[in-house]
């Protein structure tokens, strides 16, 4: 903290000294302030992330003061930054890198922090308390606690619609509710930051982070939405209908919005988990069950993890360093409170990443070691890079890395490392159950991936004021997933608190972005391996040259605008859906003919 204190004084007289005749700016005065601030923020960074760690593996009111206060300091110290680096903004003569790390000074901050420092100081205290909320919550199931990880895993399999109610309802209470008067606080004092720093609120803060203005960037999600929106509703209409055979109209409708708690997940943001409920008759059975497949093998969670490096190994990618077997959490401890939530950390830009996880032996879990992964590979990637240019081309690109390599995840995949018997290997008469069990959590996820950020876009913007907090979230899911609740809500209930990101304070559109993205980096590296087959059963595993072009990429970090970065890759400067449509096409004409003569949508 005394090193702070000293470098502290050095960016406070940068972004705030007064001469009595103020000169223009000069592009050298700006040169040399973006040194200064790079020199500053990577020690503060480091202890933001180290406290931020412990408080997430070890939830107490001592670790989320600790927490607190180092994120308080990093905060303060961006803010201070942001506001130095606005009044460079009309320098001439500024290079790109220069002007660009500028920008990325101002555009970096999740939520800004007002120059009261009481204020800072209360909305790190607040911040740190949301997140442990969500950390120690439980549900129940038949009257007795369930933690969060286990209640996930529970409601991917119960088929008890009493029970799936129970959890569904029980992890909301009990987790968002009590979070609400604290979001309500926290979403005051975080506007008046973002408004000091020149922004309207902080949902413009944030969309103005993709090269393009915040309302540039909302129009762009509109236009990707309206490209992929005709898939999901057809998957929509199909699950519906299958969901009716299954538990009758008492429970699920022929027509009209879906249950939430039926589709096999919490938030009903994947639906693959039912897919047993789905599969389509004589082409569903794939033959084998990936989790089941792993535990016949004996893995547990550390060899999980090793399968996951392994495929990056197999593109020519450096192993992690033992400090990531040592300092990673694999498994929930059994003695403390922890964050649950799969995540990749990248503690010292350096080589200390890690993932914190609890995981489970099962497909889900095997799917997402190797997306938190590639979080980890492309930090390494990119660690070569000045400070402000480690990370993504855009929060997108780094989510989407690991989901492009998990699409690698084919039978075939499962051969080459000895999970599944050459044999099993499904024959090509089950495509069309292949796509819809990838389609039950690719395509069902994209509109949550939405609703997060529209829900908190209004939020801030005071579109959707505190008094209709619920009704605001239960609208969206109704308008754009076409669910509803297993019971009835109130302003009462905070539900949107209920899911890791909004209390985590997690931008959530690089997931939307994300799962569009990957579909370009998988078609892509399927081209560059001169893959002829049906595109979804292609893998790219054990392509070093593939590996090799994607690594360039990765080196790049946010060293571009990332059309620049899509198109080294690529070749196209244009997120698009037109990836994913083509790999799910032979699945959505076949939903048409399901689909035939029934009454899809849900709105009246």
């Amino acid at each position: 903290m005394k090193s702070f204190v000293s470098l502290g004084a050095v960016a406070i007289a940068l972004a705030f000294a007064t001469p009595a005749i103020a000169a223009a700016p000069t592009a050298a005065e700006a040169d040399a302030f973006v040194a200064q601030a790079e020199q500053e923020l990577k020690p503060l960074y480091i202890q933001a992330g180290q406290s931020s760690w412990i408080n997430n593996t070890y939830i107490t009111d001592d670790t989320d003061a600790i927490a607190a206060k180092f994120d308080a300091d990093f905060t303060a110290l961006q803010v201070r930054l942001a506001t130095g680096a606005a009044k460079y903004n009309e320098t001439p003569g500024l290079s790109f890198d220069t002007r660009r790390k500028l920008d990325l000074l101002r555009n970096s901050i999740t939520l800004a922090s007002p120059a009261d420092p009481k204020l800072g100081d209360e909305l790190s205290v607040l911040k740190a308390r949301l997140q442990s909320t969500y950390g120690k919550g439980k549900g129940t199931l038949n009257g007795k606690p369930i933690n969060g990880s286990d209640i996930e895993a529970a409601m991917g399999k119960d088929r008890n619609p009493a029970e799936l109610s129970e959890m569904w309802t029980s992890w909301h209470q009990n987790v968002g509710r009590p979070m609400r008067a604290d979001y309500v606080r926290m979403v005051e004092i975080a506007n008046q930051g973002a408004k000091e720093l020149g922004y309207a609120d902080t949902g413009a803060m944030w969309r103005a982070g993709y090269d393009m203005t915040p309302d540039q960037f909302a129009a762009l999600t509109d236009k990707l939405w309206a490209e992929v929106k005709p898939l999901y509703d057809q998957l929509h209409c199909y699950t519906r209908a299958k969901l009716n055979a299954k538990y009758g109209d008492a429970v699920q409708k022929k027509t009209g919005p879906i249950r939430a708690d039926l589709l096999g997940n919490m938030w009903a943001q994947e639906w693959g988990n039912i897919y047993d409920l789905v599969a389509p008759a004589g082409a569903g059975d794939l033959g084998f069950d990936t989790g089941e497949l792993l535990t016949a093998k004996g893995y547990d969670a550390k060899k999980m993890v090793e399968g996951g490096v392994n495929f990056y190994s197999s593109l020519g990618y450096d192993k992690p360093p033992q400090t990531f077997w040592d300092r990673s959490q694999f498994t929930k401890p059994a003695d403390r409170e922890v964050v649950c939530h799969a995540s990749a950390w990248d503690i010292d830009t350096v080589d200390d990443v890690r993932v914190k996880m609890c995981i489970k032996v099962n497909s889900d879990d095997f799917t997402t070691i190797h997306h938190e992964l590639g979080h980890n590979y492309y930090q390494r990637a990119y660690n070569k890079q000045p400070y402000l240019y480690q990370n993504g081309a855009n929060d997108g690109f780094h989510e989407a890395i690991g989901d492009t390599i998990a699409l690698s995840i084919t039978p075939q995949y499962l051969v080459d490392i000895g999970l599944l018997d050459a044999s099993k290997v499904p024959s090509a008469d089950k495509d069309i159950g292949l796509l819809l069990r990838q389609a039950m959590d690719k395509v069902a996820f994209l509109p949550f991936g939405l609703i997060v950020d529209k829900w908190r876009w209004g939020v801030f913007s005071g579109q959707i004021t505190p008094a209709n907090y619920n009704k605001g979230w239960t609208d969206l899911r109704l308008q754009y997933q076409g669910i509803v609740p297993p019971v009835a809500r109130s302003e009462a209930d905070f539900d949107p608190g209920a899911k890791f990101h909004v209390p985590g304070n997690t931008p959530y559109t690089r997931y939307f972005l994300a799962r569009l993205l990957q579909f370009q980096f998988y078609e892509a590296a399927c081209r560059q391996a001169g893959w002829k087959g049906p595109l979804h059963r292609c893998s790219f595993y054990n392509n070093k040259a593939v590996g090799a072009k994607f690594h360039e990429m990765l080196a790049m970090g946010q060293s571009k605008p990332w059309p620049d970065a899509l198109q080294a890759f690529t070749g196209s400067r244009e997120m698009s859906g037109k990836a994913m449509l083509n790999y799910f096409a032979p699945l959505s004409a076949w939903l048409k003919k399901q689909n035939a003569g029934q009454s899809c949508g849900w709105q009246s």
